[in-house]
């Protein structure tokens, strides 16, 4: 075993202790993706039914039986213990749209067309997509908490860890599979946008653009109405820049928060 896979499985496993702590310290699962988990879970299922017919080390056996034992234990604790806390409302992704797709191209592109070979293939392609719906309902609810962005920052980590894992392989044991370094780079490009917000902030509380903390002064809310505006206000848009401004001051007392789209805000 090399060292990077050894610290991308620390930081995999890393990754979902946070996850764990945050919602039972916390007894809530806001701002979790409920949905996200059962991928992840069905992953961790397909992936290591091998269990059951091979043994290659007590390392290796007891992180596949953590990763799966975690994972059923997060969506236990959000969808029974502290279901009263989870948002469906804004968990709302069409995970059929990821898991269908992915089944069928499990069958079709695969090392070995064997059930348990088409399982295994089926978690890779999965995994790279699983964070989906955690990301979808970051968008929309325009925040991650500190505790949040560093669960997605270990996850995403760790599959990258793994892209050095997997050049190591080809380098030094002539080892080579283009199902896993192709899904690995699908799953570690969707975390690029979200790493870069996570260095800019130095980790903390992330805000995206259009949304507003409820928290912020009336001086701040003042400041923000000027800005954005000028930002958007595009071709097309109905009425002169008065009415705009006023329309766009409305819309921010009313709403509580900048509009998140153009049409949102109802200029065309």
């Amino acid at each position: 075993m090399n060292v990077f896979r050894l610290t991308g499985d620390l930081s995999h496993l890393a990754a979902i202790i946070i996850l764990l702590l945050k919602i039972w310290k916390t007894r809530s699962c806001a701002g979790i993706s409920g949905k996200s988990q059962i991928l992840f879970a069905l992953v961790f299922t397909t992936r290591y039914l091998d269990l059951l017919t091979s043994f290659i080390s007590l390392y290796n056996t007891s992180m596949k039986v953590i990763y799966i034992g975690c994972s059923y234990a997060t969506v236990y604790l959000i969808y029974m213990k502290f279901r009263a806390t989870y948002d469906g409302n804004h968990d709302s992704f069409r995970v059929e749209f990821l898991v269908v797709p992915v089944g069928g191209l499990a069958v079709l592109i695969n090392h070995d067309f064997s059930p348990l070979e088409i399982l295994w293939t089926f978690s890779i392609y999965l995994e790279s997509v699983a964070i989906l719906p955690q990301l979808f309902m970051i968008s929309k609810t325009g925040e991650a908490e500190t505790i949040t962005t560093h669960y997605l920052f270990c996850l995403g980590l760790y599959r990258a860890l793994y892209l050095f894992n997997w050049i190591w392989r080809y380098y030094f044991e002539g080892f080579f599979d283009m199902i896993a370094i192709v899904a690995g780079v699908v799953q570690t490009v969707l975390y690029c946008d979200f790493f870069y917000l996570y260095v800019t902030k130095g980790g903390m509380k992330i805000e995206l653009f259009g949304h507003i903390d409820e928290n912020k002064s009336l001086e701040e809310l003042k400041l923000l109405k000027g800005k954005k505006l000028s930002l958007r206000r595009l071709k097309g848009a109905g009425g002169d820049r008065s009415s705009q401004q006023t329309r766009w001051e409305d819309y921010i007392n009313t709403k509580g928060r900048v509009p998140s789209t153009l049409f949102d805000f109802n200029l065309v």
